[in-house]
């Protein structure tokens, strides 16, 4: 691809993190996963970070912990934005929670904050907030909605590592937030994902249902669960319907390497983005509309109404010019088959999302500097 959505952020530190590890002959839950950890916690300002093996682990942990640790019941609804990621949905489905779907703001691309409110039924216990492509929401009328019904709030910060709002990063305005590290995110560990939370009960809930929903990896004097002080027992002592979502310690090393590089990496993008938003208005289509800070996961681009319709012939000209595009995330989620199989309701006609679904895409930001293809890229869009 001459653009491509994404980029290789590896050099020589990662590599040959990946050696000592291969050279240690111990591969997973080790010394790195607890040092990357800490780093994590530390760098977003966090007191607990549970390291998982992807970002889809680490919204499933923070599912589980929530419904195992009594603050959801199955059956709780949970209110979702209708523009994000498979992932954002499946746990929370797979947790016996039940989905409601609200429309997007057709600017932010975030949930629209005033079908939320509407949004809410008696049987409405959480808020899964998602920062869309690195697009932080705005956590104080969030957050208000949230007091002023009492309900939870679980942030899914997959796309917007580095993102804030008001000095505060995003993925920590919730009691639990999520981050990936797949290859093409702010990070890159292969695979991986992480669970922020300042609450040491829901990280002891996620710490034994990552690893069997055994006591192995729990502290001493733990909430959740008081260990017998024999070793032997507590190897294989199961206490609740765990997975197993362990990260490998290759991943760790690699990410506190990777983490040294983070606000250069994000620094970067936001002036990639700059210049992105300087040279794409003559081409017609709508852009994102930054909340705070955002960290800018990729650059979506929407047709207008009057030129709804449209978007096949600019997609055919993009692949021809080697143009990597993908929809806006999911688009539309409520308009997918997958929803056969999990219980939900929609609110609404979910227009924004619709028109998202019909008439938008993404392409992608680089950790590196990229205006020779963000000139490449207006100019194709031009001439189709």
């Amino acid at each position: 691809m001459i653009y491509s959505l994404s980029d290789d952020t590896w050099g020589q530190e990662e590599l040959q993190a990946a050696h000592r590890v291969i050279d240690s002959r111990h591969f997973t839950m080790g010394t790195n996963v607890s040092e990357y950890e800490k780093a994590f916690a530390d760098h977003f300002g966090a007191r607990y970070a549970v390291m998982s093996n992807s970002g889809s682990s680490a919204n499933l942990l923070a599912a589980a912990a929530l419904v195992y640790a009594g603050r959801l019941k199955k059956g709780d609804e949970v209110l979702v934005t209708a523009v994000s990621w498979s992932t954002t949905y499946f746990p929370l489905a797979q947790m016996g929670l039940k989905l409601r779907f609200v429309d997007i703001d057709p600017g932010t691309l975030n949930v629209d904050l005033e079908e939320l409110e509407k949004a809410v039924t008696p049987a409405t216990r959480a808020v899964m907030a998602v920062n869309l492509l690195g697009n932080p929401n705005d956590y104080g009328r969030l957050c208000g909605i949230c007091r002023r019904y009492g309900l939870i709030l679980i942030e899914d910060n997959c796309e917007s590592m580095g993102a804030s709002l008001d000095g505060r990063y995003t993925g920590t305005f919730g009691c639990i937030g999520t981050y990936s590290t797949y290859y093409s995110h702010h990070l890159c560990t292969m695979e991986g994902g992480m669970s922020l939370t300042d609450d040491e009960e829901l990280c002891h809930y996620m710490l034994s249902i990552r690893s069997h929903g055994w006591t192995r990896h729990l502290p001493a004097g733990s909430s959740v669960y008081t260990k017998m002080g024999d070793p032997f027992y507590e190897s294989f002592n199961f206490i609740m319907p765990g997975f197993n979502v362990r990260p490998l310690e290759i991943e760790a090393a690699a990410g506190l390497e990777q983490l040294k590089k983070l606000d250069r990496f994000v620094e970067q993008r936001r002036e990639n983005a700059a210049y992105f938003m300087e040279k794409i208005g003559t081409t017609g289509f709508r852009t994102q509309a930054e909340t705070g800070r955002s960290s800018w996961f990729g650059f979506a681009l929407v047709l207008p109404e009057e030129r709804a319709g449209e978007r096949g012939r600019y997609i055919n000209a993009l692949r021809e010019a080697q143009i990597e595009v993908r929809p806006i995330v999911a688009g539309n989620f409520a308009r997918q088959k997958a929803l056969d199989y999990m219980d939900h309701t929609v609110c609404g006609p979910l227009g924004n999302a619709n028109h998202i679904h019909e008439n938008g895409f993404f392409v992608g930001n680089h950790s590196r500097k990229m205006r020779d293809q963000i000139d490449y890229l207006v100019r194709t869009l031009e001439n189709a």
